[in-house]
């Protein structure tokens, strides 16, 4: 077809040293934050939570099959889901695409970083439920927001995890595939067991997906609406199950990226699907709405571990909870390195754009960019001081959540606009309205979801600060384009001059 239906873009520039695993593996990090959003919803909203996150897990398993056809438009492109919204508004709007390329990149990256310090927040709740820290005087929290030994086991998990990142997407891989296996197999393992354990299940529970106090559906929650308590919740959800869309921060780094990318995106997402939709129906089976509401028997950090002890009763006993505890931390490790690894690229991305300072530029021997992941690690370390996972899913899913609204549009933009332009993966036709419909729901749920949740929630301060944040991206771009470039353009003009004669 004719040239203008191709698509003009920058790439990222990093080494191309993975496939379709490699993204897969490290894409997990997305599924595995399963460990944190399931039992905070059922231990909330007990069998009601189940249809709405089935609901809200489809459309992230429907953004992975979108993002497989974008990043397979775009093999060069590095940075995952954001980085693909600029060549999609970069000829009709070219003014308007720079500035939604870089907050879209920079909102993906309020989103992402904070995985890191919330999962090294869980892990330590696993080792001090091991250990018994929570009674031990000698860690008693002193004019701190959280336990002494929490900051310290995070700390050291942040800094130890970016060994991995800075040695390259190989090494990285094959980290990331250690970790898999000796986490997702037992978690997935954990899903299906109750199954062979059916004297433990008692499906009653799920029947007509009453409320904790056994309550309807229907009935709302605190003197809030049904439907509002559920947007709000679904803020909390978004940030969670969506985010299998990880594995396309990785895409632009592999060998094959338009053979990869339609079996990485498809792989990630129905593994997602199957683990969100099960492991929530399996605490609501086994353990009930009594024993979720009694906050003496259930805490939502430790629920695995109950709910292991629940389905073998006691055979294993300590044994197996501590190979339970300690299958979570390993797939919260993976998730950890992930954060620390996969938004860095959309930094690196939006710097090579032009939006960002060019500090976020350099590539480190091993073909990765050292510096954004560095950058990431000192937020981490910034962040664990929020102490709970509640008050980081409001703080970072106002980036998050955001982040997508101009790439499910740019989605439908492409389609529009560039109906010919090459497409190794093409969804059918209908799709585009699907993105659409995806870009409306998600924007309730991101304004409307995020309001009421902070209220519900009351972590208000922490949606605000998100916002701060989000907004931290004018100074940003402002320095790259008043200082930066006026620099650089400053310093070729004489070389420019020399040569011409002038």
């Amino acid at each position: 077809m004719a040239s203008n239906e191709e698509l003009d873009y920058a790439g990222g520039g990093l080494k191309q040293e993975t496939n379709w695993w490699g993204a897969f593996v490290i894409g997990l990090a997305g599924t595995i934050l399963v460990t944190g959003i399931a039992p905070v919803m059922v231990t909330t909203l007990g069998a009601s939570a189940i249809p709405v996150i089935i609901f809200i897990t489809i459309t992230g398993y429907l953004l992975c099959l979108l993002l497989a056809e974008l990043s397979a438009m775009m093999p060069e492109r590095t940075g995952g889901s954001p980085s693909y919204a600029y060549p999609a508004y970069r000829e009709r709007w070219p003014r308007a695409a720079k500035h939604i390329n870089g907050i879209t990149a920079w909102a993906y990256w309020l989103g992402w970083f904070p995985v890191a310090p919330l999962n090294m927040i869980l892990a330590s709740a696993y080792l001090a439920d091991r250990f018994n820290l929570n009674t031990t005087s000698g860690f008693t929290p002193i004019h701190t927001f959280i336990a002494w030994w929490t900051v310290i086991i995070s700390i050291v998990g942040i800094l130890l995890f970016f060994i991995p990142a800075y040695l390259g997407i190989r090494f990285g891989t094959v980290f990331a595939t250690a970790l898999a296996i000796l986490s997702m197999v037992p978690l997935t393992f954990i899903a299906v067991a109750w199954i062979f354990h059916p004297s433990v299940a008692h499906w009653g529970q799920l029947s007509g997906f009453h409320q904790l106090d056994g309550t309807s559906f229907f009935s709302g929650l605190g003197g809030h609406g049904w439907l509002t308590v559920y947007i709000a919740y679904s803020f909390l959800l978004t940030w969670n199950v969506i985010a299998m869309e990880a594995a396309a921060c990785y895409i632009g780094e592999c060998k094959d990226p338009e053979r990869d990318a339609k079996i990485a995106m498809n792989l990630e997402g129905a593994y997602g699907l199957f683990i969100y939709t099960l492991i929530p129906m399996a605490f609501i089976i086994v353990l009930g709405a009594k024993t979720l509401s009694n906050s003496a028997l259930v805490d939502p950090k430790t629920i695995f571990v109950t709910f292991a002890g629940k389905v073998f009763g006691g055979s294993g006993g300590a044994a197996l909870n501590w190979l339970i505890a300690a299958m979570l931390i390993v797939a919260l490790a993976l998730s950890a390195l992930n954060a620390i690894m996969g938004c860095a690229r959309s930094l690196h991305q939006m710097s090579v754009d032009g939006q960002f300072p060019r500090w976020f530029q350099k590539i480190n021997q091993h073909g990765v960019p050292d510096r954004a992941m560095f950058f990431n690690v000192l937020c981490s370390l910034v962040v664990v001081l929020a102490g709970g996972a509640v008050e980081i899913y409001s703080f970072s899913n106002v980036g998050y959540t955001f982040s997508f609204l101009p790439v499910l549009v740019g989605y439908y933009l492409l389609r529009k606009y560039k109906p010919n332009a090459s497409r190794p993966v093409r969804l059918p036709e209908f799709f585009k309205y699907v993105a659409l419909g995806m870009a409306v729901l998600y924007f309730v749920i991101w304004l409307y979801g995020g309001i009421y949740y902070s209220k519900i929630g009351h972590t208000l301060v922490y949606y605000l600060a998100g916002w701060g944040v989000l907004i931290a991206y004018l100074p940003l771009y402002w320095y790259r384009v008043k200082v930066e470039d006026k620099r650089e353009a400053a310093a070729a003009a004489p070389a420019v001059t020399a040569v011409t004669g002038h």
